[in-house]
């Protein structure tokens, strides 16, 4: 039976072992090592619990030996159970730890790591315009952009986005892009899957949405998973904020013809009283 300073000695360079691993598990230039990493801590894992089993039983055999610094042996026994007690709750959370530990270890057996990464290949995409304004139409969206920025103007202009409605419309009356912005003085910026199109020379705005062709974008899905939506960047104010332009809910536009013939502004004009 080892004694008490090898147990010491043991417990020290175990503890040792385990501050080289933290250092060494920070870049591993080989993934492949990491499997029979995975390995040594599950074992490991097993001997920590184990060894905390143990070291109850030591507390609660020993527990006529216990005294408190004052000398009193009720309050060494109570603090002796108690220590094993709390030894015991932590060898149970070991064993959890150890099953999920073991899971991973399972699922790290089934990679096969390769030399060169795989290359992905994203869905083609291509742009369908939601709506289009300029002049008079424009002003309120432009007031928007210039005192609360472009992530609060394509709010507001999205208020004309029906979803599949506003894509077909656009596949219908050839409103489909390649790029945002090709206009040679226009300006994009882009939110989510908008893109906010100014042209400050001519003075009008659009808004136009990614769009994924179907097929391709079950093709993709194939292939790859799909990456997370990359929001614009935050505002230090929005519709929220104090002092912040009081937003007015646009009446829904008419569903008849193109979105974008003159008709499908009136809702802008009612909304700033131009029209009735």
């Amino acid at each position: 039976m080892p004694t008490f300073f090898d147990s010491t000695a043991d417990a020290a360079e175990a503890s040792e072992a385990l501050r080289g691993l933290t250092h060494a598990s920070r870049g591993f230039d080989q993934p492949a090592e990491m499997y029979g990493v995975i390995g040594d801590l599950s074992s490991g894992m097993r001997s920590l619990r184990q060894a905390l089993d143990q070291i109850a039983d030591v507390h609660e055999r020993k527990a006529a030996h216990a005294f408190n610094d004052a000398g009193s042996h009720e309050a060494g026994v109570r603090d002796a159970l108690a220590t094993a007690e709390e030894l015991r709750q932590a060898a149970s959370l070991v064993d959890r730890a150890y099953d999920r530990l073991a899971e991973g270890f399972i699922a790290a057996g089934r990679i096969a790591w390769h030399p060169e990464p795989a290359v992905e290949e994203a869905a083609p995409s291509r742009w369908v315009s939601v709506v289009f304004l300029q002049g008079e139409e424009a002003d309120r969206p432009l007031r928007i952009l210039g005192e609360l920025g472009h992530v609060d103007a394509v709010d507001f202009l999205a208020q004309w986005d029906y979803g599949d409605e506003t894509t077909q419309a656009a596949l219908e009356n050839g409103y489909v892009y390649d790029e945002p912005g090709e206009g040679t003085n226009d300006r994009v910026a882009l939110s989510g899957d908008y893109a906010l199109v100014v042209n400050p020379h001519v003075g009008y705005l659009s808004l136009l949405r990614r769009y994924t062709e179907p097929e391709a974008e079950t093709q993709a899905a194939e292939q790859i998973e799909p990456e997370p939506v990359q929001g614009g960047p935050e505002l230090l104010v929005s519709y929220s904020s104090p002092g912040a332009p009081e937003r007015a809910d646009l009446p829904a536009p008419k569903r008849d013809g193109s979105w974008f013939e003159p008709a499908k502004i009136t809702a802008v004009k009612q909304a700033r009283g131009l029209v009735r």
